[in-house]
């Protein structure tokens, strides 16, 4: 008897599984093509679980431009190659102007801030995050001036290794995360300050989290992962630790504000809460202010960091190139002269350069998602409202039909026969539409100067007995080099 009905279950069980299966076969035909759905994983199986950079592009020769991958029971529309961007989050801008509400980011980022949120949250905290940007005097004298000074003290840093192999990272990643605190607090830190190293490693767990094994699981089963331990709950501490660490910084800024002469981005903040006070629909307040804070850090740490350990290899990796900056840059600034961000027309081929690094070492797996706010219609195909939608930008910035050598290091993708920078349209490393990068022109200043500063003071070269750095990305929410070490060489040095 007991066989019998172990046998009936294991046939109800199978039904189940096969109407389910069904089921999902019945729902998918809603979107665009994409592998088999499979069961509870979706699209897993595909990839092994895990993406690689280029997870994506091979999925597009297969299935086309727009496609479907599963992610679980949540499905990701994929927009492939400029045109199709374009078609989408460009020319529709206001159908792509949401942000994915997903379990883990509803659990670490309670949909806060200016990168997350959406409606009128995010209308009003980005607009205040573009105004201010701009008061604080991006491309002008003043926050220009402070990462000029955090440059300078890179340079002092590479300078103390004397030649010998050092690797970069830690460096250029503290350097990046101390003109995040000029900008958001008004001051820096020292690189050795306790606090500011536990800053620094908090937000490089949030990130290594993100696209990993533990994170699907906690987005397919949200239920299930928030009770249990392991890197999520990990991850949810890092995060609280960077809201922490802001939330300390807006108490003090509390203690002694100046709110009569805003000095950074907490300051201005502070006012526009104080203005705001009576306005009953407000979104002004103390954690989205936290949360505005962590979205600086999240989007202009780590980012600029792999921009420059990318170009820093590059550059030992093409003495060729490298030569060509430093001769430009000696031919129109001697070895004296400051070089300020404006002076980026001055040098067509470093800016070219600096555009290539973007382009070929994209730090981004894929852009930042987005959730249509309607249903649309695009190409062909049908995307029904309230799905995420991943517009590929490296698919993008390596499109074939835009780049003559796609895959190559090419700066003269930026220069005419003349030698002349030429903007592109498919240069799209900061996103488009409604949801581009509010930090943009900090990132430019940033790079800009940070590379010029250190081209012009060094030679990099591999160590002594390495032929060749590895130049395929570590792949996670951003892609970076491998760790490899590379030696400063002094340019007053014989």
């Amino acid at each position: 008897m007991a066989i019998w009905w172990e046998v009936v279950l294991l046939i109800i069980l199978i039904l189940w599984l096969i109407l389910h299966f069904l089921k999902q076969l019945w729902e998918s035909r809603l979107y665009p093509p994409g592998p088999l759905r499979l069961p509870f994983i979706g699209n897993l199986w595909w990839f092994g679980f895990k993406f690689s950079a280029d997870t994506l592009a091979k999925l597009a020769k297969q299935y086309g431009n727009i496609f479907t991958i599963w992610i679980g029971h949540i499905p990701m529309v994929i927009l492939s190659g400029f045109q199709t961007v374009k078609e989408g989050p460009i020319k529709q801008s206001e159908a792509f102007a949401e942000r994915p509400l997903t379990p883990f980011l509803k659990a670490a980022l309670k949909e806060r801030g200016i990168l997350l949120s959406n409606g009128h949250t995010w209308k009003q905290q980005r607009r205040f995050g573009q105004v201010t940007m701009r008061r604080l005097g991006l491309g002008k004298k003043g926050l220009e001036h402070q990462i000029e000074e955090v440059a300078q003290e890179l340079v002092q840093i590479f300078a103390q290794a004397k030649g010998q192999p050092l690797d970069p990272m830690l460096p250029i990643t503290n350097s990046a995360c101390n003109v995040i605190c000029t900008l958001a607090f008004g001051h820096r830190f020292s690189l050795e300050d306790k606090e500011f190293l536990k800053l620094t490693e908090a937000l490089e767990s949030s990130l290594n989290f993100a696209g990993t094994f533990f994170h699907v699981l906690y987005e397919i089963f949200p239920f299930v992962m928030k009770h249990l331990p392991g890197p999520h709950q990990k991850a949810l501490l890092s995060i609280e630790t960077v809201l922490s660490f802001g939330k300390k910084e807006v108490e003090r800024h509390k203690e002694h504000h100046s709110l009569h002469e805003p000095r950074d981005f907490i300051d201005f903040y502070l006012l526009q809460m104080e203005k705001n006070k009576d306005v009953p629909d407000s979104t002004f307040d103390d954690e989205n202010l936290s949360q505005a804070i962590f979205d600086l850090f999240l989007a202009g740490t780590d980012t600029t960091s792999g921009t420059l350990q990318w170009a820093l290899l590059l550059m030992a990796s093409h003495p060729d190139i490298q030569d060509k900056v430093r001769k430009e840059i000696e031919d129109v600034f001697g070895s004296s002269q400051i070089i300020h961000y404006q002076d980026r027309k001055k040098l067509p081929y470093t800016t070219a350069v600096i555009h290539e690094v973007m382009r070929s070492k994209y730090v981004f797996l894929f852009g930042a998602p987005r959730q249509t706010t309607e249903d649309v219609n695009m190409l062909g195909y049908f995307i029904p409202k309230g799905t995420l939608v991943i517009p590929d930008l490296r698919s993008v910035l390596l499109d074939p039909k835009e780049w003559e050598t796609p895959d190559e290091f090419n700066p003269h993708h930026f220069l005419d026969k003349d030698g002349h920078f030429v903007e592109k349209e498919a240069f799209l490393p900061f996103g488009a539409g409604l949801r581009a990068c509010v930090g943009e022109q900090l990132a430019w200043i940033e790079i800009f100067i940070f590379f010029t500063s250190l081209l012009r003071s060094f030679t990099f070269r591999p160590p002594e007995g390495v032929k060749e750095l590895n130049q395929e990305p570590v792949v996670g929410l951003t892609t970076h080099p491998h760790p490899y070490k590379l030696c400063a060489i002094p340019t007053s040095d014989p």
